[in-house]
């Protein structure tokens, strides 16, 4: 069994007092303080997440736009330069082996960010893909770091950042899902407005040299405007409000997209891309679909728990905790279609007792704009 990698902000994790897990093959800060506290952080200040286990793949050539438009679900080659894209990565059969975020950074080039732990599966598909395409597809993963300032405040933050300079846009002008250069110190910058909160927030990637830098160049001018540094357990707690999948749980090789409400996702009206066939093998009306539950009190249901209508099993979940933000449980879960419109009531098993949930819209959480 092979040790998860640790990233190069880890020693700094060691002295914040960070425990740590595995995940996705790499050791990564779970928690520094407690999992509330750097939860409530993001949603009233910032947070600040090392999310170096992130895959990176740059895409270069005269077919760029192309090969991501046959190799991806949605449609990267009309997308304008420094904008940003969430799509998916198919299997033939239709199922997800990945869902990434693709920024077109160069009329011909693109950097891709994938999960860490479908680095391997995503390289494969794209090395298996770009034949016959005039494109280089280039993992450079180890070459960089990737934090994120999540939070309210984080524009104020960066803005306050001591080293960086030069962006090509103002913060204040960079819309949501786009992203723009800069340096840091001297080493290139590439500046986001994306993240995995349901805040606003940045994710900044920097070259390995200088992410320990920015990392406490970020610390220093946040820690008075109220950033702290935030580990997995409070970015799946705030991903979860946001109504935003996980790969491993509510995604995989067995879910297509239209299960888990990602239908729009998919350009369906491009000529050919990897799974399309497949993604019509799904008999529309009885597959399990991608819903929200709420519940009262306390206790929460957890991912492998089931759902029941009355006596009979309807579903599963796939995530869920108590809510930090809206103090009641909530759950991702995949039911049968007959009960999964929002007002219906199903019950879940959490430990031998039945406890009443409702189907709800989602996010479970929108902040306000």
């Amino acid at each position: 069994m092979t040790a998860p990698r640790s990233t190069t902000l880890h020693d700094r994790h060691e002295a914040l007092g960070a425990a740590f897990t595995d995940f996705g093959g790499w050791l990564m800060p779970v928690r520094y303080s407690s999992d509330l506290a750097e939860h409530r952080a993001v949603r009233e200040a910032a947070g600040l997440f090392d999310i170096s286990h992130m895959a990176e793949f740059t895409v270069d050539g005269a077919d760029a736009g192309a090969f991501l438009d046959y190799a991806l679900a949605g449609r990267l080659s009309t997308m304008a330069l420094g904008k940003a894209k969430y799509s998916l990565v198919l299997a033939e059969a239709g199922g997800i082996i990945d869902d990434v975020i693709v920024y077109r950074l160069e009329e011909t080039g693109y950097l891709v960010i994938a999960n860490a732990g479908n680095r391997d599966a995503v390289a494969q598909a794209f090395a298996e893909r770009a034949d016959g395409f005039d494109v280089a597809v280039v993992d450079v993963t180890d070459d960089y770091a990737l934090v994120a300032v999540q939070g309210p405040a984080a524009r104020g933050i960066l803005e306050a950042t001591s080293g960086i300079t030069g962006l090509h846009r103002p913060l204040a002008e960079l819309p949501y899902y786009a992203a723009t250069r800069g340096e840091f110190e001297g080493a290139p910058l590439l500046v986001a407005r994306t993240g995995y909160t349901g805040e606003d927030g940045f994710e900044l990637l920097v070259p390995h040299p200088v992410a320990g830098a920015l990392w406490d160049a970020l610390l220093a001018a946040g820690t008075p405007l109220g950033l702290v540094p935030a580990g997995l357990a409070a970015r799946d707690t705030l991903r979860l409000e946001a109504g935003m999948p996980l790969y491993g749980h509510e995604l995989s090789l067995d879910i297509v997209p239209a299960q888990a409400g990602l239908g729009r996702v998919v350009a369906v009206d491009k000529d050919d891309f990897v799974g399309k066939s497949g993604l019509g093998t799904v008999v529309a009306g009885s597959a399990p679909v991608l819903v929200g539950l709420v519940g009262d009190g306390k206790r929460a249901g957890r991912a492998g728990y089931a759902v029941y209508d009355g006596d009979t099993a309807v579903g599963e979940i796939t995530s869920g905790a108590l809510s930090p933000t809206l103090g009641h449980p909530i759950a991702l879960a995949f039911v049968s279609p007959a009960v999964a419109s929002a007002g219906t009531p199903l019950t879940i098993d959490v430990r031998g007792t039945r406890l009443p949930v409702t189907v709800t819209a989602l996010p479970f959480y929108r902040r306000a704009q």
